[in-house]
């Protein structure tokens, strides 16, 4: 696998802690001190799947590779503007990839790593060579605005990357999943309601997080994936320039770095401008990372993503 392109996009609306303090019992200290986080991109024009275009768009024009020559579409997001039609399929059609198969993957926070341990499954069977890889949310739709504990967290936006076959940059790719915890950040899909089952009135529902028992599995479950990765490709932790992480709260940074015996300034963040954008997190990262030349050629990172599910996943890349 080689990375060819990276693009991201962020909702024009954006709301700081302040902003937030003026409609709910809540302050900058509070939030930031807790969290990190200062502001989040919040949607009001735009959509999961117009975020997601316009990311892929930006990573496909610096890829350079025709849309006629993309073979396979990935996006991983649990707030798609519809249950069906997937959002890879919507960004298939807005980008006019008639040649390539699209479907969406929900792994929470790790769904980026998820797509691209996906797409490099398929490019090591030869089934696929060219495939535009997503992370989309609008989690603001999916709040309950009344629960500062929670909502306070996340904001909106996209990332993509367009990979190829034809490259040797993945090092090594681990994962993994804790269903029996999976109920320490949920959202419930529609009740059974039909002919024969009657559910009365319903009611949208909304992210629902035990914040302490998702903190206690990443501070645990990151450090671990990321050890296991680094042995897998045989690199030394020492030899990783960044390790890019899913940017959920500073506090579980900073303790996977202390975990690790590595500086924070091999962890560099976008929190505090974005809040957790969950599946989009990590490739706006990577995006960012790259636009500001802080990567180059031979340099190796790591990708980390952890979150609802609970699911994990992280990756070693040599540029």
């Amino acid at each position: 696998m080689k990375i060819l392109g990276t693009g991201s996009a962020l909702p024009k609306k954006v709301v700081s802690n302040d902003d937030l303090a003026l409609v709910m019992d809540t302050s900058d200290e509070w939030i930031s001190t807790r969290t990190g986080i200062r502001k989040r991109h919040i949607a009001v024009e735009e959509t999961t799947t117009s975020l997601a275009v316009e990311a892929a768009k930006k990573a496909l024009d610096e890829a350079k590779v025709s849309i006629d020559e993309l073979d396979l579409i990935i996006a991983a997001t649990v707030s798609s503007d519809y249950i069906y039609p997937t959002l890879a399929c919507e960004v298939q059609a807005a980008i006019g990839a008639k040649n390539a198969t699209a479907f969406d993957i929900s792994a929470g926070c790790s769904g980026f790593l998820f797509a691209l341990s996906t797409a490099d499954a398929y490019f090591r069977t030869g089934r696929f060579h060219n495939a535009l890889i997503m992370g989309a949310e609008t989690l603001s739709k999916m709040m309950d605005w009344s629960d500062r504990s929670t909502c306070v967290l996340f904001g909106d936006g996209a990332g993509a990357a367009v990979v190829s076959a034809e490259g040797n940059q993945l090092l090594g790719m681990v994962q993994g999943s804790d269903g029996a915890s999976g109920m320490a950040l949920k959202c419930d899909n529609r009740p059974v309601n039909n002919l024969y089952h009657q559910m009365g009135t319903q009611t949208y529902s909304y992210t629902e997080m035990d914040g302490r028992a998702v903190y206690k599995f990443a501070v645990r479950t990151v450090p671990n994936a990321i050890g296991e990765v680094l042995e897998q490709a045989k690199v030394p932790v020492e030899d990783i320039k960044y390790f890019l992480l899913h940017q959920a709260n500073l506090r579980i940074i900073e303790s996977v770095a202390k975990r690790l015996g590595q500086p924070m300034e091999k962890f560099p963040t976008i929190l505090e401008d974005c809040g957790n954008i969950s599946a989009a997190s990590v490739p706006i990262l990577l995006d960012k990372v790259r636009k500001d030349g802080m990567i180059n050629q031979g340099d190796k990172i790591v990708m980390a993503g952890f979150g609802a599910g609970l699911t994990w996943g992280a990756c070693v890349i040599e540029w």
